[in-house]
């Protein structure tokens, strides 16, 4: 049974890490709009993580080397498409929740993961999206189903992944 002092320093964390992590998003992005980029639903951390997720998430359906890193890149720009199509408070907590899982602390605590995202290894990040998945804290659970469905439908969008599927596309309108 947690105790009240145990809840209420677990509360103090979190809000301990949300807050560094909303403060190092806002850096970030103002350091991005300083040098004039255009910053798109996915910046450059945030498709690293997805690229990380995606083998681990697709596995067994990605095709083979050397075409495989043109999938994955291509299901990222996918991830990244149905983001965009989001609405502004989802792509918002989207966008947090790519700030806290690049902030090395909160990876750690989050994930268990010291290393940055594209140097784990797929046993790790397999690890990790089985812990969120089956956690008993509802966030981490949210975090996973998001992820997964946004992968997922990237990957399920893309004609290539059809035909193991038995879907023979969309019908032809006359």
């Amino acid at each position: 049974m947690v105790t009240r002092r145990q809840f209420l320093m677990v509360g103090a964390g979190a809000a301990v890490l949300l807050t560094a992590a909303g403060m190092y998003q806002g850096i970030r992005e103002r350091r991005v709009a300083a040098a004039g980029f255009a910053q798109g639903p996915l910046d450059e951390r945030a498709r690293q993580i997805v690229g990380a997720l995606v083998p681990v998430m697709l596995a067994g359906a990605l095709p083979a080397e050397p075409s495989r890193r043109v999938t994955v890149a291509r299901v990222v720009d996918g991830v990244g498409e149905a983001v965009a199509g989001l609405g502004a408070a989802a792509q918002e907590e989207l966008r947090q929740l790519f700030a806290l899982l690049d902030l090395a602390p909160a990876r750690v605590l989050l994930c268990g993961l010291w290393s940055p995202w594209p140097q784990a290894g797929e046993q790790d990040i397999a690890r990790i999206l089985e812990r969120w998945r089956f956690s008993s804290l509802g966030l981490l659970r949210a975090a996973y189903a998001a992820l997964h469905d946004l992968v997922l439908g990237a990957w399920y969008a893309r004609e290539e992944s059809w035909p193991a599927i038995g879907y023979p596309g969309p019908p032809e309108v006359a």
